[in-house]
């Protein structure tokens, strides 16, 4: 017997919870008929506020290099990453617009386009590298793709000098900006259950997965053992999920929202679980997560800074607030290689989820206390890349160039991208799978 790719598990409550429901996706099993060719998918994890670049920048091109500090915890991923240097997110300058440094990185960044400099309603920008993807993934996808933060962004008033919605990365359009999701809580409700639901309903609910016992157990049993042991480990991880989020509720000393842990590390983890259940459920095909918002004021005590980020990135060479950035950068940077393991390491047919994924880790600014564009952290990793290197491009090489050549590796068609001047040489080599 075989099912589809798209097959969902389905369930609805009882009693008071009745008309509650939930649809699970399913990863892929042998029992499903494989594509003839692997999907391709694309993943932008954006991190903001710029790098202390000297611990970011290996000190030597090509391979065989040591990694620095600030990318220390990629060693494991080594052989799937490639470090790129010189790319210039050029539309983040000021070109007479004066101050907005922040909201302009976060709105040119995927969109290659420049902001148009208004407090008001009337935005405009560029579509964005991701939305490009998107509209080419959509037919076969439950959602065209994903956006995803940890940190709140106001979408209203003013921010930086511009408008508060040039704070997103992800554009539909010239004039939709598509803002991001923080509470993981809702993310996993749009994934596999009913996003509407209240507290009391969702409490009333309980579990996804009670929801789908029926239609679970007469889906294994008609399961070769490979499969079953697939679906076990899937649903156990979706099992975890939730778990986790039933205790990321509020604590006394700090208030936060249902569903958002107080930790960073905990909430930027469920965040990236529940991508990679995504992807490996074929929900989606496009996401974009921004660790923190442009300009933030998140503090990051777990690595012993009470001090908002962007007032330490303005360290005007201060070694302690230098010191702190540099934790922060490295923090962040965990956070992507704890992706790459879980994604290396999640079965899709017979490779795993990163053979088939091209992950990009970047940010539209570089060096944060002058606010430069114009060298920017930048690293890709996954799709069997032949990683293991460090590129170095002309100074001022538009970062849109990348964009288009990860869209043409993703199989997306695309013409031209914001201010691209064309794509980038020596990614021939890196095969999309």
């Amino acid at each position: 017997m075989r099912i589809s790719r798209r097959h969902l598990l389905r369930g609805a409550g009882t009693g008071i919870a009745a008309g509650i429901g939930a649809a699970i996706g399913l990863p892929l099993l042998e029992m499903m008929k494989a594509p003839t060719v692997a999907p391709k998918r694309l993943m932008v994890v954006y991190a903001p506020s710029g790098k202390i670049m000297p611990y970011w920048t290996p000190s030597a091109t090509g391979t065989g290099f040591t990694l620095p500090r600030t990318l220390a915890s990629l060693e494991p991923h080594r052989g799937q990453i490639a470090v790129l240097s010189g790319l210039a997110a050029n539309q983040g300058n000021s070109l007479g617009d004066g101050d907005g440094d922040h909201a302009r990185a976060a709105s040119c960044y995927l969109t290659g386009a420049r902001p148009r400099k208004t407090e008001g309603s009337d935005i405009r920008c560029g579509i964005s590298m991701d939305q490009i993807a998107a509209r080419h993934f959509a037919a076969g996808t439950r959602f065209p793709s994903l956006e995803l933060t940890c940190e709140d962004s106001r979408q209203v008033g003013a921010c930086d000098s511009y408008s508060c919605v040039y704070q997103n990365i992800s554009w539909k359009s010239e004039t939709q900006p598509m803002a991001p999701e923080m509470n993981p809580r809702t993310v996993f409700e749009r994934l596999f259950g009913d996003a509407s639901l209240t507290p009391a309903q969702r409490a009333a609910r309980r579990s996804v997965l009670d929801l789908t016992l029926n239609e679970t157990a007469r889906l294994t049993n008609e399961l070769g053992s490979t499969d079953k042991r697939k679906l076990d480990e899937y649903l156990t991880s979706l099992r975890e999920i939730e778990r986790r989020l039933d205790h990321a509720g509020p604590s006394p000393e700090v208030p936060a929202p249902a569903g958002i842990p107080v930790s960073y590390r905990e909430h930027a983890r469920l965040m990236l679980d529940l991508s990679v259940l995504a992807f490996a459920t074929g929900s989606t095909r496009m996401i974009t997560f921004m660790l923190a918002r442009e300009g933030g004021f998140r503090t990051y005590p777990e690595v012993g800074v009470s001090e908002a980020h962007h007032s330490c990135t303005h360290h005007g060479g201060n070694p302690d607030l230098i010191e702190k950035v540099a934790r922060i950068n490295a923090l962040h940077v965990e956070q992507f290689a704890y992706f790459l393991g879980k994604m290396k390491s999640t079965a899709d047919g017979e490779a795993s989820l990163l053979d088939t994924t091209l992950a990009l880790y970047g940010a539209s600014i570089g060096d944060p206390n002058t606010h430069d564009h114009g060298n920017l952290p930048t690293l890709i990793a996954g799709a069997k890349l032949g990683g293991g290197r460090h590129l170095r491009y002309p100074q001022g090489t538009p970062v849109a160039n990348l964009h288009l050549s990860l869209l043409d590796l993703a199989g997306v068609p695309v013409d031209w991208l914001g201010d691209a001047s064309g794509r980038l040489n020596h990614l021939t080599d890196l095969t999309a799978g």
